[in-house]
C-alpha cells in the first residue's frame, strides 16, 4: 500500500440497561472525535510496527467511536490487505469511499487489491479516478503505468510516465521505468537522455547506472560500460548483475585477475550462481590454476545439472588437462543429451561407442 494516515484510546462500556465499566469513563460526546483520532493514530503506529492484530483492534475502536471516519475505514482496509484478506479490504476501502468519494489514497489502495484479484478493468478505473481527483497523485500514475506495461500497452504506459513527469519532473522511478521502455522500443537516444536526467538528479541510483552500462555495452563502448557498472556497484555493492557484466568486460579486455574478483563478488552475494562458477573455471584454466578450475566447473554442474555449457567445458578440461577420457566422455554425453551441438564432441563420443 502506498501510504498511511493519522488516529487512537480504549472505551469499555456496555449499552445494555446502562451498565458501564467503572474502570474506564465513557467520553462525553464532544470528546468522541478526539478519542477516535487517538485510536486511529495508535492503529497506524502499530501497523508500522507490524502488529496487525493490535492495529486492527485500534482501527475498529476508532470506527466504533466515529463511524463516519473515512480515514479509519481506509486504515482497516490497509490492515486487511496486509493480512491477505482482499475481500474484506475491498469492503473497507469501498466504505471509506462512500464516506469520502474524493479520496485518492483509498482509490489507489483499492486498485492494488483489484490488481491482485486479476480485475484489470476495475484497477484502471480506480486509478484513473484517483488521478482525476488529484492530478498530482504520483502513486496512481505509477501504478497505472505499470498496469499498462503488464498489458503490453507500451504506448499507454509511456504516455502515463510522461504525464507523471509533467507534474513531478524529478520522479526517479518514473524516469527509470520510462528509460527502460524507450530502450525496449529501440529508442536509444530517448533512453540515454532519460537515464541521463535520472543520474543527474540522483547520482546514487544504482539501477540507472546499470541500465546505462547495458546501453553502452550494446553500443560496444566497453570503457563507458565498465565505468557505469562500477558506479552502479559503488551505489549498491550487492548489485550482482553489475558485477557479472563487469567481469565479462574484464575478460574481454584480457584482465583475468580483475574478472576473477568480480565473479567472486557475484558468488559472495549469490553463492548458487552456477554461471559465475563456470566462468571462474574458464579463468582459472587460462591462469593454469587447474585445481581451482576443476572445483569451479564441478560446482557449476552440481548447482545446475542441466547447464550444457558447463558440462562441455568440464569435458574439455578432463580431456585436455587431466587426460581422463572416461570422465570427459561422461560430460560430453551429458552435454549432447542436453541438446548441445559440437562436431568434434560428436565425433569423439561416436568413436568411443564403437
Amino acid at each position: 500500500m502506498n501510504r498511511l494516515f493519522q488516529h487512537s484510546a480504549i472505551v469499555l462500556f456496555v449499552l445494555c440497561g446502562a451498565v458501564v465499566s467503572p474502570l474506564v469513563p465513557v467520553p462525553a460526546a464532544a470528546e468522541l472525535p478526539d478519542a477516535a483520532q487517538r485510536h486511529y493514530e495508535r492503529g497506524i503506529a502499530l501497523l508500522r510496527k507490524g502488529d496487525l492484530a493490535a492495529a486492527s483492534e485500534a482501527a475498529r475502536k476508532a470506527i466504533e467511536l466515529n463511524p463516519s471516519s473515512a480515514e479509519a475505514h481506509h486504515l482497516l482496509g490497509v490492515i486487511y490487505f496486509k493480512e491477505k484478506k482482499p475481500a474484506q479490504a475491498v469492503d473497507a476501502f469501498t466504505h471509506a469511499l462512500k464516506l469520502k468519494p474524493a479520496y485518492p489514497d483509498a482509490l489507489n489502495d483499492l486498485a492494488e487489491v483489484y490488481l491482485i484479484q486479476g480485475k484489470s478493468a476495475e484497477t484502471e478505473q480506480a486509478l484513473t479516478r484517483a488521478i482525476e481527483i488529484d492530478p498530482r497523485h504520483a502513486d496512481s500514475y505509477l501504478d497505472l503505468a505499470k498496469l499498462y506495461e503488464q498489458r503490453r500497452d507500451v504506448a499507454a504506459a509511456t504516455q502515463t510516465y510522461q504525464a507523471l513527469l509533467a507534474v513531478h519532473p524529478s520522479h526517479r522511478d518514473a524516469l527509470y521505468n520510462l528509460a527502460l521502455l524507450y530502450e525496449g522500443q529501440g529508442d536509444s537516444r530517448a533512453a540515454r537522455e532519460t537515464v541521463g536526467r535520472l543520474l543527474k538528479l540522483d547520482p546514487k541510483y544504482a539501477d540507472g547506472w546499470y541500465l546505462a552500462g547495458r546501453m553502452s555495452e550494446k553500443n560496444d563502448d566497453l570503457v563507458e560500460a565498465a565505468y557505469s557498472y562500477r558506479q552502479a556497484i559503488a551505489a549498491k555493492p550487492s548489485l550482482v548483475d553489475a558485477h557479472y557484466n563487469l567481469a565479462f568486460i574484464h575478460r574481454s579486455q584480457g584482465k583475468p585477475v580483475e574478472a576473477e574478483r568480480e565473479f567472486l563478488e557475484v558468488l559472495r552475494y549469490r553463492p548458487e550462481y552456477a554461471e559465475a562458477y563456470m566462468n571462474l573455471g574458464v579463468i582459472y584454466t587460462g591462469l593454469n590454476r587447474l585445481e581451482e578450475a576443476e572445483q569451479s566447473y564441478e560446482r557449476a554442474v552440481a548447482l545446475k545439472p542441466d547447464y550444457a555449457e558447463a558440462h562441455y567445458n568440464l569435458g574439455v578440461f578432463y580431456e585436455l588437462h587431466r587426460k581422463d577420457l572416461p570422465k570427459a566422455l561422461a560430460q560430453y554425453h551429458t552435454y549432447l543429451n542436453l541438446g548441445g551441438r559440437d562436431d568434434r564432441v560428436e565425433r569423439i563420443v561416436g568413436t568411443s561407442g564403437r
